[in-house]
């Protein structure tokens, strides 16, 4: 008999929602290129349509903003790939927004952090007035909430003062629906990415958020699909389990409330069992399902093989890159340093996430940490 699992990894993919499960076996079962205009076509365009009302709902966008994508690193790699002249970009972005910027031939500036992991707003409209002064296409990039510390970053503000520059805001929310209240419109954002995985949709489906009148080259040409932005026959079977997840969210009332008690549950826990630890972020604001937690002295990378032998998921940083050795470098650009960044695990909850959960974890700390604390 298989023994139980713990899953506590969230922030990398949620588990599949039954609801989207069951929208992607429908659409499976509908016949038509959604492209065609026969019975057969439309009854497939009508699934991409409604799924597009549903993400334009979640986070409060018209439906005519809401580009699909494959998921959230080439919505990132699309908006970086633009005709730039200069990218203001925070130090704690995704990969999927540094390794671009850095490869799109603009010039780049950095956002520092201060050391609980918020941008600095002030230096960040410095850093914006000068890249203003010298560039005429400005793109100033921040993400919604961190997605290895949970610390939610100041987009509102930086999106004025790039709005009031005449500077183009982009926005990583891929961690925060269904943890935070997400507005586009009210955040000011010029572009704003989604992932389908992260909210128990199907993985390969995502979302840019582009505002009417935003234009960005086509992703992809040689096709009229999605406005003529990106060419190809839609992944109708993902998209629908896209609007289905996120149909599902927008009815968890309570998840967040949950989430954030067992949240607290688990830090005061860690604290506890291992007062030498420390909860990174933890005085500033964060999403309600994220603990980024440092042992001192400890490999990260052993604490997750540890944790996943007593049958519990977590990860160590980020999903797209926890499978390199080295410190990450959101907790370096915070000043932790590098022995303090290659000690921190991630341990991120979901609307799925129980008390049995917790304690399951906790159980599982005491008998990994503490030896691991002892030794060191």
């Amino acid at each position: 008999m298989t023994a139980a699992r713990t899953y506590l990894d969230y922030n990398a993919s949620a588990p599949l929602r039954a609801e989207a499960r069951a929208a992607m076996v429908a659409a499976m079962d509908t016949l038509g290129n959604p492209s065609s205009v026969h019975a057969e076509g439309r009854a497939a365009r009508a699934i991409i349509e409604h799924a597009r009302e549903e993400v334009a709902k979640l986070v409060n966008a018209h439906a005519s903003e809401v580009v699909f994508t494959s998921g959230a690193t080439e919505a990132n790699n699309w908006v970086m790939a633009g005709s730039w002249d200069e990218i203001c970009v925070s130090s704690i972005e995704h990969d999927s927004v540094l390794a671009p910027a850095r490869a799109s031939g603009a010039r780049l500036s950095s956002l520092p952090v201060s050391t609980i992991g918020v941008v600095d707003v002030e230096a960040a409209k410095s850093i914006l007035a000068r890249a203003s002064e010298r560039s005429q296409r400005v793109l100033v990039s921040l993400m919604l909430a961190n997605n290895e510390t949970g610390v939610m970053q100041p987009a509102a503000e930086v999106a004025a003062e790039a709005r009031r520059l005449g500077a183009t805001m982009h926005i990583d929310a891929v961690q925060a629906p269904g943890r935070i209240r997400v507005d586009f419109a009210a955040l000011g954002a010029d572009a704003m990415v989604l992932s389908a995985h992260k909210l128990g949709g199907p993985r390969g489906a995502g979302a840019l958020i582009l505002r009417d009148g935003v234009t960005l080259p086509p992703l992809i040409r040689g096709g009229g699909q999605e406005r003529r932005r990106r060419g190809g026959t839609e992944n109708v079977t993902g998209i629908a389990g896209f609007g289905a997840a996120v149909a599902a969210v927008q009815h968890e009332t309570d998840a967040v409330a949950r989430m954030r008690r067992l949240h607290t549950m688990l830090e005061d826990g860690v604290l506890r069992l291992t007062p030498m630890a420390t909860i990174i972020g933890r005085d500033a604001k964060r999403v309600a399902n994220t603990s980024c937690i440092a042992l001192p002295g400890n490999a990260a990378e052993t604490l997750v093989i540890k944790l996943d032998l007593e049958g519990i998921a977590v990860s160590a940083g980020a999903a797209c890159s926890s499978g390199k050795v080295g410190p990450s470098h959101v907790l370096e650009a915070m000043g932790l340093g590098a022995d303090m960044a290659r000690a921190v695990i991630r341990v991120s909850l979901g609307p799925q996430t129980s008390e049995g959960d917790i304690a399951a974890f906790l159980a599982a700390w005491e008998k990994v940490a503490k030896p691991a604390a002892i030794a060191a």
